[in-house]
């Protein structure tokens, strides 16, 4: 039985309005114009933690509740935000312990937001008393479809709170000061501790060379973990405010994709739904944005989640803020729905007059009427999504292909002292993830705790990192008939960054067939080479020189001392098969060898289509719906791979017809079910 996000009968569609901003003459005429454009879902109550606690012992709730009876009478869903991303300035003022320090020990004033240290007391204590008082009074709602907690956490604090705060957590994760010492390697420059006293925050004051730059990895990655523990702990403990009063509401807060601070697979085991905020850069490729949806569906093990922002038009915070063109926000809006989203929600309803966000895209501009371009087209497709209904609603995306995403290796990767300041964790991934995606390979991205045996192929870019039990999941995977990819700095440390003994790849060895007894990291600017399948392909940033131990070779490097030594090794074991990437190489190669790996396990696309179209899948019960994607600059003719209907045109369509899909065009095919 397929299950709903969250209360609502069709794709949510709106976001975050701000009536407070506006006087309340103004607000009968955004709803109209939003009514208009088909906006049924409004996010309040963001950022009005200062409206409504204006001091400690006083709380002022008029004005919102004149927004919800607006947004009841308007028959608009809601998912409210308990407000509590920034604290007001009483609350700085009367306890200024309250506010961040930053990474080089310096003490922030009042201003901006993510401003709350997370461990201060102060900031709990108000923040959930707000929360519970939000709940108390809205309760009876039938329109609360969804609690956003606070407005995309992040950032780190290095105060004095967090500096006793993180002395308690290590002492529950390591016990004793022995412990702690050997997992630190502290015997290593004379670190010892010898009370938990003795241990202070690794910032610039302390261990740090810059932000990036550690001199005690051990330390450092503990401190990454603490962080993100914090601030999720600020998360639960409003979750859990809201939710004793109104249990039947599901709970979320506004995640970032790729967001290195936070540990988001540990936050997706406490979120009733995964939804996050999409903002591409300018530059960003089609499966960069594609890899973060598919990201934020995994942090969700893998079910519907909500789109909950992203701009109509242009950003505010890029360089150089582009418009988006005429039908990229819609064809952007079904991607995300095609990746697994049951909502498609902006930033922001109305742009405001003033700060930072005024010149943010927002469905309602500053002329303040409807006749502009970007109001057309969200009312375009807001009518679109009125017309497909609960069609979608709670389908999953199947994926027969993953790849391991994880938060504490990324942070010990670029930690690392060495082998190469380029060595960057996410592009890694991002090589893997495109090569797949280009293919219309659906795929997982999974955490290191998921169970793989579901899958057919498993990738681990540079899983350098293997932490407990990870290598008998990986063996029994690979035992069991799959195939597993890993690539160079693979199976080097413990989950304290202590190297594992016996000989890289560690406790990999054996799946993987070869031992590695040196890395060679190359500047940008130097390559070596090697062939594969008869063509040659580059080597670059590192190069391993690895020995067989029951693997075949597949590619040997062509130049330099180690010409003739494996870069390219598949090694079988049990029933399966491992390969191992000794290099980094380019978009070519690794488009040959995902296709290559795919055939073998019959691992095949959503559907066929031409270059610059992208094809997904959903799946609710018997019923499948295909989605087609023209991210090109001119019209193609896509074969359809089954009978079916087109649901947008409502255009029967029989298998090996072909249709015509214009440029940032899109089509739903709903297959027929088979007899």
């Amino acid at each position: 039985m397929w299950k709903r996000v969250w209360n609502h009968d069709k794709i949510a569609y709106g976001g975050d309005y701000n009536p407070e901003q506006w006087p309340e003459e103004t607000w009968e005429e955004d709803m109209r114009l939003l009514k208009l454009a088909h906006i049924d879902t409004l996010t309040l109550n963001v950022f009005s933690w200062a409206a409504l606690q204006p001091a400690e012992d006083t709380y002022c709730f008029d004005k919102l509740d004149k927004i919800m009876e607006l947004a009841k009478s308007h028959n608009m869903k809601v998912c409210l935000a308990t407000g509590t991303g920034a604290h007001p300035a009483w609350m700085a003022r009367k306890y200024p312990e309250i506010l961040r320090t930053d990474f080089h020990g310096v003490k922030r004033k009042f201003g901006a937001r993510h401003n709350s240290c997370p461990n201060s007391v102060v900031y709990r204590k108000y923040s959930v008393q707000l929360a519970r008082k939000l709940a108390e009074r809205y309760k009876d709602y039938d329109n609360i479809v969804a609690w956003h907690i606070s407005n995309e956490y992040g950032g780190e604090c290095y105060c004095e709170n967090c500096e006793r705060a993180f002395r308690e957590w290590l002492k529950d994760r390591y016990g004793t000061l022995e412990e702690l010492n050997r997992a630190w390697n502290t015997s290593f420059w004379g670190h010892t501790m010898y009370d938990w006293e003795d241990i202070v925050v690794p910032d610039g004051r302390s261990e740090h060379i810059d932000e990036e730059r550690t001199v005690a990895q051990g330390i450092s990655l503990d401190y990454r973990r603490f962080n993100s523990d914090s601030i999720l702990e600020c998360f639960c403990l409003e979750y859990d405010a809201v939710k004793e009063i109104t249990p039947g509401i599901p709970v979320t807060t506004n995640l970032m994709g790729a967001y290195k601070p936070l540990d988001y697979m540990k936050w997706g085991e406490c979120m009733d739904f995964i939804s996050w905020d999409n903002y591409p850069s300018n530059e960003d490729s089609v499966s960069q944005i594609a890899m973060n949806h598919d990201l934020m569906r995994g942090v969700g093990a893998n079910q519907p989640f909500v789109l909950m922002e992203q701009t109509p038009s242009q950003q505010n915070w890029q360089p150089f803020n582009a418009l988006k063109r005429p039908g990229v926000m819609r064809l952007w809006s079904y991607q995300a729905v095609a990746h697994g989203s049951d909502a498609v929600l902006f930033f922001q309803m109305k742009r405001s007059i003033g700060s930072c966000e005024k010149y943010h895209g927002a469905v309602i501009s500053h002329a303040g009427h409807e006749n502009t371009r970007v109001f057309r087209e969200v009312a375009e497709l807001g009518q679109e999504l009125e017309k497909l209904g609960d069609e979608i609603l709670g389908s999953t995306v199947p994926a027969e292909a993953a790849i391991l995403f994880d938060w504490e290796n990324w942070w010990a990767v670029e930690y690392s002292a060495g082998p190469s300041v380029d060595l960057k964790y996410h592009d890694e991934v991002m090589k893997y993830y495109t090569a797949l995606h280009r293919q219309n390979i659906p795929v997982d991205l999974i955490s290191e705790n998921d169970d793989p045996l579901g899958y057919k192929l498993l990738i681990a870019p540079v899983m350098y990192m293997t932490r407990p039990g990870m290598d008998e999941r990986i063996r029994e995977f690979v035992k069991g008939g799959g195939t597993f990819v890993a690539t160079f700095f693979s199976g080097y440390v413990d989950e304290s960054d202590l190297v594992i003994l016996g000989g890289y790849p560690g406790k990999l060895r054996d799946i993987l067939g070869v031992w590695v007894e040196e890395i060679d990291a190359l500047p940008p600017h130097k390559k070596n080479r090697f062939f594969y399948q008869g063509q040659e392909y580059e080597a670059g940033l590192l190069c391993d020189l690895m020995h067989l131990e029951g693997a075949e070779s597949l590619a040997e490097y062509q130049e330099d001392f180690y010409a003739g030594m494996p870069a390219v090794t598949r090694n079988s074991f049990g029933g399966g098969q491992a390969y191992y990437v000794g290099t980094r190489s380019g978009e070519a190669f690794y488009h040959q060898l995902m296709e290559d790996i795919c055939k073998e396990q019959q691992i095949q696309p959503a559907a066929k289509a031409p270059d610059g179209v992208e094809v997904t899948k959903r799946v609710r019960g018997q019923e499948q719906y295909l989605f087609f994607l023209n991210h090109g600059e001119g019209k193609v003719h896509v074969e359809m791979p089954e009978d079916g209907m087109e649901l947008l045109a409502g255009k029967a369509c029989r298998k090996g017809e072909m249709m015509e899909l214009e440029a940032k065009g899109v089509a739903i095919l709903k297959v027929q079910p088979k007899q």
